[in-house]
């Protein structure tokens, strides 16, 4: 298999995983905007789904986010899914949005908060079961907003304590992955704010247990691509949330704010053996105020140029100047790979999968957005919290 050849297989087994909530309405702090053709409850966002699938190729899992997905019954979802072409994906669970949790959730100080917490991560195992999901995906809001609000070691202990009555009802071939951020929406302390705490107890819970890292969640300067070298050598990687900030977690449209800083988190996961291990390619977004599913297909685009860049560099010529001391040689072998126009590579691998060429052309002519917008008429649409 010619070079060429085998960078276009790798493309065609790419999967990027589209976030449920995505197709829904969302906003800012201060408004919530909605737009015509919005899905009204999950079987409407996975239709949605299945046409970033349909016409990218490489989308065929979508994540829920429980409660908001909330059906009677979840194994008529998993094959609505299937009926569409699409599967389920990662179970997101939400420890946010109860009275509650106004002081934590599994690392809250009072034992009957933690309990009510652990037991709807446990309904949420429950429902990868019956949608046949792999992954449980975890990102808890607790935090302190001040000094000597409540002990931090001992909230540690709550979370280890929390976490491992998760793991242990994991079934064969489940995961927990476990996402941090830097801070919000606590401003002092936040209970798993970086890479390092997440991994500390993912390594103590065993093998089940891996690190979720957020492209959003670091702080400015952040090295993103060590942290992903770094957790993939210890086989830590479980997946990514990929999104773009300007300033904190904007959860803008991946690649739009530093398209060079994707290249170079794909560079690492290709040189780490990541792009054909179980590593979860996900997108964790907000479209505020674009066109919900071009923006999605927009997204997976963008992940799909990067990862064609980052399969380009020519790792022998990369591994010499190295090895030289050839600083600007070195450096020049990873520019001339990103300065690599991969527009028409990717036409060619989407002809050769049945596609059209471009996806966004693609789906304006299909008629989806207009049939939806004359279809979904009444009821509640769906968005943050629904």
């Amino acid at each position: 298999m010619t070079e060429l050849a085998a960078v276009k297989a790798a493309l065609k087994t790419q999967a990027v995983e589209t976030p449920s909530w995505a197709y829904g309405n969302s906003g800012t702090r201060f408004k919530v905007f909605a737009q015509a053709g919005v899905p009204r409850d999950p079987f409407e966002k996975l239709d949605d789904a299945a046409k970033v699938h349909e016409f990218t190729g490489v989308a065929p899992t979508v994540a829920l986010h429980i409660p908001w997905d909330k059906v009677e019954d979840y194994a008529a979802l998993a094959e609505h899914a299937k009926a569409r072409g699409v599967r389920i994906g990662a179970i997101n669970s939400n420890t946010f949005q109860d009275d509650d949790y106004r002081l934590g959730s599994i690392c809250h100080p009072d034992a009957a908060v933690r309990e009510k917490a652990v037991g709807h991560l446990l309904e949420c195992v429950d429902i990868m079961d019956a949608t046949g999901s792999r992954d449980l995906k975890l990102w808890f809001a607790d935090g302190t907003n001040y000094p000597g609000q409540d002990d931090v070691r001992s909230r540690q202990d709550r979370l280890a304590e929390g976490l491992a009555e998760v793991y242990e009802r994991l079934g064969e071939g489940q995961r927990m992955l476990l996402e941090y951020k830097l801070f919000e929406p606590a401003f002092y302390t936040t209970d798993v704010p970086d890479w390092g705490t997440a991994y500390a107890h993912c390594l103590k819970l065993g093998d089940k247990a891996q690190v979720v890292v957020d492209t959003g969640h670091h702080a400015p300067g952040t090295n993103i691509e060590f942290i992903v070298a770094t957790l993939l050598r210890e086989g830590k990687l479980g997946g990514f949330d990929f999104n773009s900030r300007f300033y904190a977690d904007d959860d803008l449209m991946v690649g739009a704010a530093d398209p060079f800083q994707l290249f170079r988190i794909m560079y690492e996961v290709v040189r780490g053996g990541g792009f054909t291990s179980d590593v979860a390619f996900m997108l964790d977004q907000c479209h505020n105020i674009e066109a919900k599913i071009p923006a999605i297909i927009r997204s997976v685009m963008n992940v799909q140029e990067a990862t064609a860049k980052a399969l380009l560099v020519d790792a022998e010529a990369l591994a010499a100047a190295q090895a030289s001391g050839d600083v600007l040689g070195a450096n020049a072998v990873l520019m001339d790979a990103y300065a690599s126009d991969v527009r028409p590579l990717l036409h060619e691998v989407r002809q050769e999968m049945g596609l059209a060429p471009d996806p966004m052309a693609a789906y304006r002519e299909c008629g989806w957005a207009e049939k939806v917008v004359a279809e979904r008429v009444g009821g509640q649409q769906a968005g943050w919290g629904a």
